[in-house]
């Protein structure tokens, strides 16, 4: 005799019921929601309007941002899992008479509308937690990829929000033990763990979870966040993301002929790396934060970018296209925006706290500028150029 497939009734547990998936959807709609608009703040810093540029204050901005978005998505992952657990029976659920349309169509819509938040919210989170690990098991761009199916997964929680919403009004309007709104079939009382045990857990996981890896942010938990990415490690203070060997730029960094050309279209100047240091220097405290999720202050001094393109006349306010010595990569080349290039503090900075810049920190000059991600400070720069 053949076992009969399982169905929802199959389910009785009195912990998978929407009083629970509606208190911990919520929590987990928040932290899609603030992973979801921090995105967009990332990618237009990293894709700037020229109408609209970035702003450079505060200056910590960044900092903040990409902090708040890494949390979020790892919080979301203990969410993520007890929602799918409390509401898994549904996928068992029985199909409707297609001879009622709207409710078919209702149906298809809501079912449609799960999968696809389902598969983009794990791709999203999965991919995440391993571009903040820097592990890259893939072949397509992550940057793009992440951006494009953050609009899918944030289009398909908001089909869910709008379909299931009676339910979700009607579950957190209630008292977490009432059955008004449980499934039949559902067990009417707890025989071990309750419904706020089990939401308690699910918020501790995500507390722990954040706590565990936002000492890459925090400096303050660094001994607790046994998971962090960074641990604040390095020259000056300040983690290596990239070093100079693995962006083959050794030999040319350290060359003894290296100049930095200053361009404004037909006019050049070069600059060697006596001439640079002996610039006017200005010292500033500014964060680097980095796309993964960690960040970390520091002490940097250099002459002022505005400095160095007055040097070709290059009105002021221009955007500045900036060229590393790196011969290939994603940002090789990268734009600071007008806004940037005049402030007083964005740098081309030739020493941290005190010494001068290590090869793997951009020796013999990177750009620090304010608000900015750590992927577009660009290090071991060979041409600073007025865009045109």
């Amino acid at each position: 005799m053949r076992p009969r497939p399982p169905s929802e009734r199959d389910f009785t547990s009195f912990l998978r019921s929407p009083a629970v998936a509606s208190r911990v959807g919520l929590a987990l709609g928040i932290c899609f929601g603030l992973a979801f608009l921090t995105g967009l703040y990332s990618h237009w810093q990293q894709n700037p309007d020229a109408w609209f540029p970035p702003p450079t204050r505060p200056v910590w901005g960044y900092r903040l941002t990409q902090g708040l978005h890494v949390a979020s998505g790892t919080a979301a992952i203990p969410l993520l899992l007890v929602k799918l657990w409390t509401v898994y029976p549904k996928l068992f659920a029985a199909l409707p008479d297609l001879r009622k349309p709207r409710a078919a169509l209702l149906n298809a819509l809501e079912r449609g509308s799960i999968a696809v938040l389902v598969a983009s919210g794990i791709f999203m989170l999965a991919t995440g937690i391993a571009n903040s690990a820097q592990w890259y098991p893939w072949s397509f761009t992550f940057r793009l990829t992440h951006y494009a199916l953050a609009w899918v997964a944030i289009g398909a929680l908001v089909v869910h929000i709008m379909v299931k919403l009676p339910l979700i009004r009607g579950a957190l309007g209630a008292d977490i033990d009432s059955t008004e709104n449980d499934r039949p079939g559902t067990a009417h009382r707890a025989s071990g763990m309750t419904r706020r045990g089990l939401v308690g857990t699910a918020y501790a996981a995500a507390a722990v979870a954040v706590l565990s890896t936002a000492g890459a942010t925090v400096p303050l938990l660094r001994k607790v966040s046994v998971f962090g990415v960074r641990s604040g490690d390095g020259p000056g203070g300040i983690p290596i993301n990239r070093s100079a060997r693995a962006a083959r730029v050794t030999a040319l960094a350290t060359a003894g002929d290296y100049t930095l050309v200053v361009a404004n279209g037909d006019r050049e100047v070069e600059v060697d790396l006596d001439r640079l240091t002996s610039m006017r220097r200005h010292t500033y405290d500014l964060p680097i934060a980095c796309v993964e999720g960690w960040s970390a202050q520091g002490t940097w001094a250099g002459p002022r970018i505005r400095d160095l393109m007055a040097l070709v006349d290059a009105p002021e306010g221009a955007d500045v296209v900036v060229r590393s010595l790196q011969p290939s990569g994603p940002y090789t080349t990268t734009l600071l925006p007008g806004n940037f290039a005049a402030a007083d503090n964005t740098l081309l900075a030739t020493h941290l706290s005190g010494e001068r810049l290590s090869i793997d920190h951009g020796f013999p000059c990177r750009v620090i500028a304010p608000n900015r991600p750590g992927v577009l400070q660009t290090k071991w720069v060979a041409r600073l150029e007025v865009r045109t």
